[in-house]
This record gives C-alpha cells, structure tokens and sequence, in this order.
C-alpha cells in the first residue's frame, strides 16, 4: 500500500498487524537523541533511528521508541524483524525529512520500511516530509533509482487521522506490476482528510495479468476539500501505452466499503469504478457518501462492477 503524496500532519496514528496493543503496559524506553539522531534536520540522523530500533526489537519487554520534537534527516530505514519485544509503539512529536538527493538511497527501494514485524505502532503529533516533488521530479527523469513507494503484500494495516496534500492522496497500489505478487487485506483508514489532491481515496492496478487482489477494505470519514478523484478504482493504469495495450488486469478487488465520505470534488466525476473486464470488482458499497462539484450536483461512474448504495449518497450511485 502506498500513501503518495502525503503529508502527515496532527495526530498519525498507523498500526502494522493490530494484536490489542496495550499502550499502558510496563514498557521499555529508547529515545532516539540517546543512540545519535539530531534534530535539526541537516545531519543525518539514519543510524540513530535504527540503532534504536534495534534497542527496541532485541529487548525482552513491551518498547517505546520515541522521537522528539524536531527536525531529523534521514535515509534509507529498514526494520527489520523477527523482534524478541513482545510489542513496539513508535511516538513521532517530531518531523521526519527525506534526502533531497533520492539518489543516496542507493539499492534501497523504499524510503521506509518494515519487514517481518508484528505488534508495532506508530502515532504521535508529528509529521513526514517526504519531499515529494523531488521524488516525482526524478520519476520523470526515468531514473533508476527512485523510491518506488511503501508496497510488499500489506495486511492487517490501520490508518487514522492523516492530512494531505498537496499530492497524490492515499493509494493502495499500483499493482499487477509483477505477475506473482501478494495482495492487500484488511486495511483500514479512517478520519481522513484530502487538500487540494490528485487523488482522495485510490485503488489502482495495471492492465496486465497478476495473482494479486485487495479485500476487506475500509474507508471511512474523510473530508475532500477540491480533490480532482475523491473515490476511485482504476484497474486500467497504463501510463503512455507501455507494456500493457490489449491487457486486461488480473487483479481481484472485493470487499471495499467507503462510509462518511463528504466534500468537494474539483472534477465532474466524485466517484469512479473503472474495474477489469475479467476480474470485475465486487462487494463495493457506498454510505452516507456526499460530494459535490462547484456547489452542484457531481457523477459517478461504473464499468464492470458490483456492489450497492446505502442511506445517503451523492452522487446518485451507479452501482
């Protein structure tokens, strides 16, 4: 899943595999100042953070990181896994910088990551700057060695009060870049809000074949604000006709639900389920879902899907 484009402002709340963490057990405190990360946003602050992950994944306790107010710089993060701590919370009061220069990430395909852990959250008042026109900027240059986003076969993944824009909004995908990939099931993302955006709530897929799918999906209360696709799933991505013309995407979608959505769309179309002619999407339903473009009423459009509309919804649904 990737959120492109975003910026994380207020209360982040984002939680990898949900198991009942109990934030008021006994815990065990890292803060990162203590293993080397400066917080004013020009010394590179990468070790610090994973030396104090490390701390954090070896300890036989329930482990808090904890990242201060401030400014930190940092590259290329990994954590890793199998951790021996039972639960970690991550609190970000802080702001986390991305290097102008993606280049410095080297192999690295991500900017952030974490492989193989479960029982972890992060929340806290703080913020990502992910310097997203320099990220877009060297995507059309075609460079090799740009982030391609946070992806590998999420699961169990909750999002909660996040703000963005300018940018892309919250994407989950793309997918079908492979033919063997791993899917996306039971997210969640509530309490939303979208300014300004491409995008609000997006999934999209290639048109090519693939073994992927996305199930049990929950989007709920988000607030566009002239957004150009508040709702949309494409599983027609085929940018400049490259490497897909006359395919069709493999990808499943079933089981999305889009609740208390309301605002404003910056396009005729709020609402768009452009879904593949061989996997059509299914289980897409629509509550109390409000937007409108230029103070009138919007549209909405289907193509090979199968759901319903329940209570309030506008635009009129065309499911």
């Amino acid at each position: 899943m990737k959120l492109s484009g975003c910026n994380f402002h207020g209360i982040l709340v984002i939680v990898f595999v949900m198991l009942g963490i109990n934030a008021t057990s006994a815990m065990t405190k890292f803060n990162v100042l203590n293993f080397g990360a400066n917080p004013n946003g020009l010394t590179d602050s990468t070790d610090g953070f994973l030396k104090a992950w490390n701390a954090a994944c070896g300890s036989a306790d329930s482990s808090f990181i904890y990242v201060p107010k401030g400014r930190y710089l940092v590259g290329s993060l990994e954590f890793k896994g199998k951790c021996r701590s039972p639960e970690i919370i991550i609190r970000i009061d802080g702001t986390i910088v991305a290097p102008l220069d993606y280049g410095v990430l080297g192999k690295s395909a991500n900017w952030f990551s974490f492989e193989g852990v479960t029982r972890v959250s992060i929340t806290g008042a703080g913020a990502f700057d992910a310097k997203g026109p320099s990220l877009w900027a060297c995507k059309a240059s075609h460079s090799n060695s740009c982030p391609a986003g946070a992806t590998p076969g999420t699961k169990n993944l909750w999002v909660e009060q996040v703000s963005c824009g300018p940018g892309h909004g919250i994407s989950i995908g793309s997918l079908a870049k492979d033919l063997k990939e791993d899917g996306v099931q039971n997210v969640t993302v509530k309490k939303t809000t979208f300014s300004n955006t491409q995008n609000g709530l997006r999934i999209k897929s290639w048109a090519r074949p693939s073994t992927g799918f996305v199930e049990g999906v929950r989007f709920t209360d988000s607030l566009m604000r002239n957004v150009q696709n508040p709702i949309v799933i494409n599983q027609n991505y085929c940018p400049r006709n490259e490497n897909c013309p006359g395919q069709v995407s493999g990808v499943k979608i079933k089981d999305i639900m889009y609740t208390d959505i309301r605002g404003t769309s910056s396009t005729p179309v709020a609402i768009k389920f452009d879904c593949s002619t061989k996997n059509p999407c299914t289980g897409i339903k629509l509550q109390n879902v409000n937007l409108t473009y230029l103070d009138k009423s919007a549209q909405s459009f289907c193509s090979n899907v199968v759901g319903k509309a329940v209570d309030l919804v506008r635009p009129s649904s065309c499911l």
